[in-house]
């Protein structure tokens, strides 16, 4: 792979210019939580000459790419193999107290959706693996083969809000009673025949039943929901966090956390709020910010993103 061909990431320069009051100062630490190939990571190590980064990924081929794309950054960048919710284990194997800034590029990668053999994508044939992480046991076949009809169902239902999740969930069913669901085609196939028309000018059948089962394998969600509070704790007082999500079930989460971090803690009737009930954090954007037309077309990855970000304004209280 051309590492210098590998596409800009998604809203570069605004999660810099976010980030830049943290992360520009001599010592800082940059957790960027979801290194992927290392495209942000690079532009960052680039534009602040004394920052250290710690780079997180659960996937091992996007590692070793990062790591030959960043080699030449030495002993400010360290790569890590865990899961995003693993920072603060991550942080203290490296001796580090505390962040300046944290970054999360949520979702499934490009690496991972080029690679067809990871069975990512529903526009080519693949094994149904999904696995983020490799090493890791649970593959989209295996719940496939073993999850029964209800679980298949409320999977369907919760991570890929899929109004036909009863209907697919049952067929699935008495499609592997009669042979194995082993192969990305083959569950295109099915979850076409099982869709009507109607339905299916409305979009790809198996773009949300994917999507459900990525989420299910990686243990994404629940991850997610303990990596964000987990995240916001690494922070030194004025450090950021910046979050980009690419669907409404991780932008909830975020933005929920956020706000939490942001509000009062005053109990109601109190005609003063007290410094200790103040709040430890401030948001940074009003709401989700959007991509713009144009890096929409530069780049139709962007094209779903919504970021949300944060600064620490206090430690927790005692």
């Amino acid at each position: 792979m051309e590492l210098n061909n590998i596409h800009t990431p998604v809203l570069l320069e605004r999660c810099i210019e976010l980030l830049a009051p943290a992360i520009s100062k001599p010592g800082a630490v940059l957790v960027d939580a979801t290194l992927g190939m290392g495209g942000h990571a690079e532009a960052i190590l680039e534009r602040f000459p004394e920052l250290t980064l710690v780079g997180l990924d659960r996937d091992l081929d996007a590692l070793a790419i990062a790591e030959e794309r960043l080699k030449r950054f030495s002993t400010r960048f360290h790569p890590v193999h865990t899961v995003y919710d693993g920072i603060r284990e991550a942080l203290d194997s490296l001796g580090i107290a505390h962040a300046s800034g944290v970054l999360f590029d949520l979702g499934v990668s490009s690496l991972q959706l080029d690679r067809v053999e990871r069975g990512f994508s529903y526009s080519q044939d693949a094994p149904l693996d999904m696995r983020m992480d490799a090493t890791s046991e649970l593959t989209a076949a295996h719940i496939l083969a073993t999850y029964r009809e209800g679980d298949l169902r409320r999977i369907f239902e919760d991570y890929g809000e899929e109004k036909l999740a009863g209907r697919y969930a049952r067929k699935i069913v008495e499609a592997r009673a009669v042979e194995p669901i082993t192969r990305s085609g083959r569950l295109v196939q099915l979850l076409q025949d099982a869709t009507p028309a109607a339905v299916a000018r409305a979009g790809h059948p198996a773009k949300r039943v994917f999507q459900a089962l990525r989420i299910e394998v990686n243990t994404e969600l629940s991850v997610l929901r303990a990596a964000i509070p987990a995240a916001l704790e690494t922070l030194e007082v004025g450090g950021r966090i910046v979050v980009l999500s690419y669907q409404s079930l991780e932008d909830r989460i975020v933005k929920r956390d956020l706000q939490a971090a942001a509000a009062s803690t005053s109990p109601p009737g109190l005609p003063v709020e007290l410094p200790e009930h103040s709040p430890r954090f401030k948001l940074l954007v009003r709401g989700a910010e959007l991509a713009t037309d144009a890096e929409k077309a530069e780049n139709p990855r962007a094209t779903p993103v919504r970021l949300r970000a944060a600064e620490r304004l206090k430690m927790r209280n005692p």
